[in-house]
């Protein structure tokens, strides 16, 4: 099979279908778009999340943090803890663990989140650093933000630049496709776009605000965070690609890798549903905390389908997300 995560068909056929039981207490279990679970803990409900790092070596650490915490952020909680599972090759070095473990540690810092425990291990089965962390956090119950609440006529929205986790993997691993493109300072600067995954607080601003939902852009890129969210509300949507936010430099990387960059992993993006109508108090609020907010588009009945509107103002669908775009690069290094 490719690389990548599995297709939502055969997730549906050969996982969630073969999740038979079901406990009373799991508020929010298993499916297509999901990006936690809820546990109904009393006078609390527990948000957990959990998510690898398989594409990246050089910054596994500090993403092995912030994927999962954004997942809990995207519920408009704070992540609480956190807990890691390393799996590491035998040719990794006590250093190499070291600087791992050092990445993670800063990150986790930043977010204000405690590493609790996990599980590292030397073992044959990879042959480079594969990290799979869960992350928890604690909202009162009740104020858990979910996409139970999304309805036609909310607006589509996005924080910061789409690619930036994408953009900074490839100027780190991926160096010898492009360095015959880029300059050095081009190079630095994409690096310097893994300083932005974190969307704890966008996730934290949002849920404050009263969201109607929210999913972190991981794999699949904005396109593929759209079509989950449409898939979750049983919703249809009007995108305007012009409107999407994107570094200059993530297109030239796009051109010149041959890629496409709506496709493309996202982590440092949040996608938000806002209210109707509540477009101005958002913008106002991001901008305060000078965070980056675009509306891209609009939530349509079912019936509208799920439109991309390019810039000559042809219609195209928004198809369920494949692998990411980012395997399409790492293939040509490791084939």
């Amino acid at each position: 099979m490719k690389q990548g995560k599995l297709d939502n068909k055969l997730l549906e056929k050969i996982v969630f279908e073969n999740i038979k039981y079901k406990r009373q207490e799991v508020l929010v279990r298993a499916g297509i778009g999901e990006d936690c679970a809820t546990i109904d803990f009393g006078e609390y409900d527990c948000v957990v999340s959990t998510d690898p790092i398989t594409a990246s070596i050089k910054d596994v650490g500090r993403l092995a943090i912030h994927i999962s915490c954004n997942d809990i952020a995207a519920n408009g909680v704070r992540p609480t803890g956190i807990m890691l599972a390393m799996l590491l090759p035998s040719d990794i070095t006590e250093k190499d663990i070291e600087e791992i473990m050092h990445s993670a540690g800063q990150a986790a810092e930043s977010v204000n989140v405690e590493i609790i425990g996990g599980h590292t291990e030397i073992t044959a089965a990879v042959n480079r650093p594969v990290i799979v962390s869960t992350a928890l956090g604690r909202a009162i119950k009740g104020e858990n933000r979910t996409s139970d609440e999304i309805r036609e006529g909310d607006g589509i929205f996005v924080t910061k630049n789409v690619g930036l986790e994408g953009t900074g993997i490839i100027a780190s691993d991926c160096v010898s496709l492009i360095d015959d493109f880029f300059s050095e300072k081009e190079l630095s600067y994409a690096r310097k776009m893994l300083d932005e995954v974190s969307v704890v607080p966008e996730g934290i601003i949002a849920g404050e605000l009263g969201t109607h939902g929210m999913h972190d852009i991981t794999e699949g890129g904005v396109l593929g965070a759209v079509w989950e969210i449409c898939e979750l509300s049983g919703l249809g949507c009007e995108i305007l690609e012009k409107q999407i936010p994107v570094d200059e430099l993530t297109l030239k990387f796009s051109e010149a890798l041959d890629f496409d960059w709506k496709r493309l992993i996202s982590s440092g993006s949040m996608l938000i549903v806002v209210p109707q109508g509540r477009d101005e108090e958002f913008f106002e609020r991001f901008d305060s905390e000078n965070i980056k907010l675009s509306k891209i588009g609009t939530l349509k009945k079912k019936e509208y389908g799920r439109i991309l509107m390019d810039g000559a103002a042809a219609v195209k669908e928004i198809e369920a997300p494949g692998r990411d775009e980012i395997y399409k690069v790492i293939e040509r290094i490791n084939p």
